[in-house]
């Protein structure tokens, strides 16, 4: 482990911005609620993403050599078996992530390769193309953890390389939008009608208190993720230090990011015209916009209609490939970061003990390869088992929901009682106030609480019945998992205990 070079800021910013921010997510915005999303996302960074970063940053720089992540964090503060549940939980919801996005990572390849979504026909030896596809997410985990277990070198340079094509995507969209203002005379696509734009939203569909609800849950999620990067605080160079100067310095840019971006939608973009139609989705809206930019700064620069198009198609590729290797670096810290956090955090007696046991460059390989096979039955079953599948799908991708976000309950709520402990060196505080603490740690709950409670009502509220038992049941099915598993280590653990006695 000697020789692994240590991760420096520029490496974590990167890495942090590939785990967190989502250029789809300001194509989603914009599409959902038009210029009134900038508001949800800037009050969704000041009372849910700065917060929470900074409370992660006081974790981190404490416990800077814990190798467990977020385990360790909440161990340090509200026990073990606590910390062992909300780990579980966290971690499976990661787990089915994978299941799901290592099938979904083809469609920007497909786009890259044919300038659009093609993999609805892509057929190998005459398997159908759900068949091909889940092969293909089949050899996707497989290769990422191969490479992964090769040590952190390979995580930290995938990751930052995706974070760079990321920054490159948001860049070529930035100098493309600000080239067609100046062209088209400071006159934006969708036009700003007073405060009104920045408040209603132009989707019927989000007209109504719940629906605008909704997409303030969407907004607070939207900056998930950063926990993922506790997982290697042992890796970084200066962790007390180097942690929470990165934490604050992506907060800031994520959120400007954010907010930018969605407002330069409007300069390419007349919600009505571009967005308004049938045939776009939250699937393929990413790469309709960007064709629309490129189309739309052509004809701003005065090229034919055929160059004009054939610029959008350019662009689309050129986004096809980029969130390609943004999922690319995603899934590279991904597959180590939360099982490392898990496996290698809680007590060795808890698990069998190949799990725990690193390779020679300091990987648990043992773990990630089971880790791989786990996601790779699944997305099997789930590409080969015909319309039983897709329902078992589904249940998946439901119970993954609100597991996604429910550790951050027991984060935000463990932060409290890891500040009364007096016994730990604190390189960084931010809190300093007892009763401030409190208060925001109280206010952030309530948000998460909220959008926790909204994503379980929405479906009530639908008559979907189904999909809101499922999403209900997915954090306190994987919570009784985690206590069965933490009961049974612990019975296993007394028993040797008492034989050795003997």
């Amino acid at each position: 482990m000697e020789n692994q070079k240590k991760i420096k800021l520029s490496n974590l910013i990167l890495m942090i911005f590939t785990a967190i921010y989502g250029f789809a997510n300001t194509t989603v915005a914009y599409d959902q609620m038009g210029y009134a999303s900038i508001i949800w996302y800037v009050l969704a960074a000041l009372l849910f993403f700065l917060p929470s970063a900074l409370m992660l940053a006081e974790y981190g720089s404490t416990f800077k050599e814990a190798k467990g992540g977020i385990y360790s964090w909440l161990a340090g503060s509200i026990g073990e078996k606590w910390a062992f549940i909300g780990t579980f939980i966290w971690l499976s919801s990661w787990i089915i992530w994978m299941v799901s996005t290592s099938t979904k990572v083809w469609i920007p390849l497909s786009t890259l390769l044919s300038g659009g979504d093609k993999t609805q026909t892509w057929s190998f030896l005459g398997l159908s193309s759900t068949q091909t596809v889940g092969l293909l997410g089949i050899f996707w985990i497989l290769a990422v953890t191969f490479f992964a277990t090769r040590g952190m070198n390979s995580i930290a340079k995938i990751s930052s390389l995706g974070g760079i094509f990321v920054m490159f995507l948001t860049g070529l969209f930035l100098v493309a939008s600000v080239i067609i203002f100046f062209l088209n005379g400071g006159q934006l696509a969708e036009p700003i009608n007073g405060a009104h734009s920045f408040i209603a939203s132009p989707n019927p569909q989000f007209s109504s208190p719940m629906a605008l609800l909704s997409f303030v849950t969407y907004a607070v999620f939207a900056y998930a993720g950063m926990e993922s990067m506790g997982g290697i605080t042992d890796s970084m160079d200066k962790p007390e230090k180097t942690f929470p100067k990165g934490l604050i310095i992506s907060t800031i840019a994520i959120t400007i990011m954010y907010s930018l971006s969605i407002f330069l939608w409007g300069i390419s973009a007349n919600w009505h015209s571009v967005l308004g139609k049938s045939q776009v989705n939250l699937g393929n809206i990413t790469y309709v916009l960007m064709n629309n930019l490129g189309v739309v700064l052509g004809h701003g620069m005065n090229l034919s209609t055929a160059s004009s198009i054939g610029l959008g198609h350019l662009l689309a590729r050129l986004t096809g490939l980029s969130m390609f290797m943004a999922y690319l670096g995603s899934f590279f810290v991904l597959v180590y970061s939360p099982l490392k956090s898990f496996i290698l955090g809680s007590s060795p007696k808890l698990w069998p003990k190949k799990m725990t046991q690193l390779n020679k460059v300091g990987m648990p390989a043992y773990s990630m390869w089971i880790q791989a096979i786990v996601v790779a039955v699944f997305i099997f079953l789930v590409a080969f088992g015909g319309s039983a599948a897709n329902e078992f799908y589904l249940i998946l991708t439901d119970m993954g929901n609100v597991s996604t976000s429910f550790p951050y309950l027991f984060l935000i709520g463990a932060f409290p009682f890891f500040k009364r402990r007096q016994d730990l060196e604190r390189p960084f505080v931010i809190f300093k106030s007892r009763l401030w603490t409190n208060v925001i740690v109280g206010l952030v709950l309530i948000i998460l609480v909220g959008g926790i409670g909204f994503t379980c009502l929405q479906p009530i509220l639908d008559h979907d019945y189904m999909t809101a038992f499922w999403t209900i049941i997915g954090p306190i099915f994987f919570g009784a998992v985690a206590w069965i598993f933490y009961y049974n280590g612990q019975k296993r653990t007394a028993a040797d205990t008492s034989t050795n006695e003997n």
